[in-house]
């Protein structure tokens, strides 16, 4: 007989977020891929992720629950697009060097076919192979993975609310079926045209549950209501 063929390993580009946490999830279900690493872009001077706000403790410690290392692409604040890329390429490359041979790495984009061009032509550009595990254009796509994330226990809490698309009321909520059913009309129920991010603390992708309590809102730039968490607890896990 054979031998099975072994899996291909990837990198995932981890936000945080529940969809990038969907997609660990997803991914080890399948036996052609293995996840081995997440890169995670970080804000110099905020310590924390760009865009969900979350702070670079809470980003260790979900990387510990995963069982994973995190590779980490720091940049200015207030980045162009060019100091965005080459901070998450030389990311890329410290990943290649630690784990030699990889090539392949996933992101958790969920519809939005620009966004995914944008990242096909950046992979192309610096020879990695994109993959996009739940990546579905048909229509209710993003409404089928919310109610999927929370029948699976994934749970997460809204870290950041575009007040221009939603109310900042929802910022620091739980992301749950109750949320779901108050979210206006035309508001995505994955935020996937940024009406919101969020911060994943438990689900099937953790080997455990991160202990965070809600901390203050602030609104920053005039737009963007941003919930701060911390982290209550340390795992005692470490990559």
């Amino acid at each position: 007989m054979s031998k099975a063929p072994e899996p291909t390993p990837l990198l995932l580009s981890w936000s945080g977020g529940k969809d990038a946490a969907w997609a660990l999830h997803v991914l080890r279900q399948r036996t052609d891929v293995a996840v081995v690493g997440l890169v995670t872009t970080l804000t110099e001077g905020y310590e924390r992720i760009a865009m969900q706000g979350i702070r670079r403790d809470i980003l260790h410690a979900q990387a510990a629950a995963c069982g994973l290392p995190v590779f980490e692409a720091w940049m200015p604040q207030r980045a162009d697009n060019a100091s965005y890329e080459a901070s998450y390429v030389a990311a890329l490359d410290a990943a290649r060097a630690r784990l030699p041979g990889l090539r392949d790495i996933a992101f958790g984009d969920l519809y939005l076919p620009d966004i995914r061009a944008y990242r096909e032509a950046l992979c192309a550009r610096h020879g990695w192979t994109p993959h996009f595990p739940i990546f579905d254009a048909a229509p209710g796509h993003t409404t089928r993975v919310a109610q999927a994330m929370c029948e699976a226990s994934l749970r997460a809490s809204l870290s950041c609310v575009d007040t221009t698309q939603l109310d900042g009321a929802f910022s620091g909520r739980d992301f749950d079926a109750a949320l779901l059913a108050e979210l206006p009309p035309g508001c995505d129920p994955c935020g996937e045209n940024g009406e919101f991010h969020t911060l994943v603390h438990a689900g099937p992708m953790f080997a455990a549950p991160l202990r965070i309590a809600r901390g203050e809102t602030v609104l920053r730039d005039g737009r963007f209501a941003y919930t701060d968490f911390l982290q209550t607890a340390t795992l005692s896990a470490s990559v």
